[in-house]
């Protein structure tokens, strides 16, 4: 009986950024927990894990937008609705990094990332909120990072974007908890994706990292899974506005 609180049986989810990575992991992990996902990706990336739903039983259907673009943004929401009628999940996932010193920082590159990894998960949540309430209740889960906590090293609108997620998420959710609608967040550690590809295929910087975390591991997309299972299930009902490191005991050392 205790696992019922963590099924998510008859559950509809959007998940952002589920091409590869991160997102791919969660919407398999939600379908897992019995959820049917609406995965997300730019282009035609997001129809491979859309797929790999399908097959273990579980609806699915894979949709484009480019989150740069805000009309996109909201073509998306009313895609997903149109697909499932309703969305009691949303997984704002999707991001973007660009590394660069900050004195030679491009206005066209920090744009970019604030628009992407701020401005369009507020306003996907904006619109998904509004639903939510509207239908008595839902759940939403944002992708932020350890460098809601910490600076980061050549990545200023990244961890610019990623503080703002982590504040946006507690605003939400002190506007919304008593709606029935909980708000949190996930930041992920130093996790084996695209995005970390440079990081891990530099030794030195690499060991650097390994040295830090206490797991001893670079994290996998499936360690970030099980998180976002339990924040979107009945269990985590009175958790509201927290953002939950999931970094093999990075911010602890």
């Amino acid at each position: 009986m205790a696992l019922d609180w963590f099924s998510l049986e008859g559950r509809i989810a959007l998940v952002t950024g589920t091409g590869t990575g991160i997102g791919a992991g969660i919407a398999k992990g939600l379908a897992r927990a019995g959820a049917d996902v609406v995965c997300h990706d730019i282009g035609d990336q997001a129809r491979v894990t859309s797929d790999e739903i399908k097959a273990t039983g579980r609806r699915s259907v894979a949709l484009a937008a480019d989150l740069s673009k805000r009309e996109a943004q909201d073509q998306l929401v009313a895609d997903a609705v149109k697909a499932f009628g309703r969305i009691d999940i949303l997984v704002n996932n999707a991001g973007m990094i660009r590394r660069s010193p900050a004195v030679d920082y491009s206005d066209a590159d920090w744009d970019l990332l604030l628009e992407v990894n701020l401005s369009a998960p507020f306003r996907l949540s904006r619109r998904v909120g509004k639903l939510m309430i509207e239908q008595g209740g839902g759940r939403i889960v944002n992708i932020s990072s350890l460098l809601a906590f910490q600076g980061g090293i050549l990545v200023p609108a990244y961890a610019a974007s990623k503080g703002g997620v982590a504040q946006f998420t507690k605003a939400l959710a002190n506007e919304w908890a008593t709606k029935n609608v909980n708000v949190n967040a996930i930041a992920p550690g130093y996790i084996a994706t695209n995005n970390t590809a440079a990081l891990r295929a530099d030794e030195t910087r690499s060991r650097q990292i390994l040295e830090r975390i206490p797991a001893g591991r670079w994290g996998e997309p499936s360690d970030i899974a099980g998180t976002a299972v339990f924040l979107a299930s009945p269990a985590a009902r009175y958790i509201h506005g927290s953002i939950i490191p999931v970094d093999g005991g990075w911010l602890a050392r």
